[in-house]
């Protein structure tokens, strides 16, 4: 086995594959996963929102005509992963994944293949290296054509703040005008029932990995600076594209390089 791979701590990608009623996990992760549920009951429902926002937003984006995809922090492949939304519509499509856990490595390479028209490429590397990120997609995508960036349920996972803004910057940085943020985190905010997430981020932080964070919307609303923020803004991501859904503690919004 993988000496990167621990089956003895909870993992946020097998959890969320066993939130999402993935086979892809270990006791441990069942375990934590279930105990956040008892502080968070609704947290399989924001794993469902999370995954339903990704299919509705590249949907949109790629029947609007974009092309290519960068998915930073893949995760298990579940159902309708963003190679197979994107080349549903546009079977030529272009998708790099992102991650660095191995057991999403070794998962990503059996399984996410593409369209006989596109490409679906892989890179192992960290969202806290956005430099490399950048330069291994700049090898499968062409970064003079627009390109959505997704990072969904990842900038939790990057602690600082300032550092998160940062990665974006840098990352949107090197894609042109016509170009896509896609992003999804978690929150206290009350409106969207997220004072559940207080007990259950802290008691992730002492039995998994890797340590998690919510953020304000006005936070999470800075990842956005200088982008245009498309219909309709910041809101929980279950409401993003489906306003009567009811709403999960995770913001989802789309920003579009001017």
């Amino acid at each position: 086995m993988n000496d990167r791979i621990r089956t003895d701590i909870a993992h946020n990608a097998r959890v969320w594959n066993y939130w999402l009623g993935g086979k892809d996990n270990y006791p441990v992760d069942r375990a934590v996963g279930d105990q956040v549920t008892a502080f968070h009951p609704s947290i399989g429902e924001v794993a469902r929102a999370d995954r339903a926002f990704l299919g509705r937003v590249v949907t949109g984006l790629a029947t609007d005509g974009v092309r290519q995809f960068l998915d930073v922090g893949t995760g298990l492949p579940t159902a309708d992963n963003t190679h197979e939304v994107a080349q549903r519509v546009a079977p030529d499509a272009r998708i790099v994944y992102v991650d660095n856990d191995p057991i999403v490595l070794t998962h990503a390479r059996a399984l996410l293949t593409s369209s006989p028209e596109g490409v679906t490429a892989y890179v192992d590397a960290d969202a806290h290296d956005p430099e490399k990120i950048v330069a291994a997609a700049g090898e499968v995508l062409d970064l003079t054509r627009p390109v959505a960036v997704l990072m969904l349920g990842i900038l939790n996972f990057v602690l600082d703040t300032d550092e998160a803004r940062s990665i974006v910057r840098t990352l949107m940085a090197a894609v042109p005008s016509g170009s896509h943020l896609v992003l999804t985190h978690p929150t206290y905010d009350a409106e969207l029932g997220g004072e559940g997430n207080r007990e259950a981020m802290a008691f992730w932080n002492e039995n998994a990995t890797p340590p998690i964070t919510a953020r304000t919307r006005e936070e999470f609303t800075s990842f956005f600076d200088g982008l245009e923020l498309l219909a309709p803004g910041v809101v929980s991501c279950a409401r993003w594209g489906a306003p009567e859904a009811p709403a999960v503690a995770q913001f989802g919004a789309v920003g579009r390089k001017p």
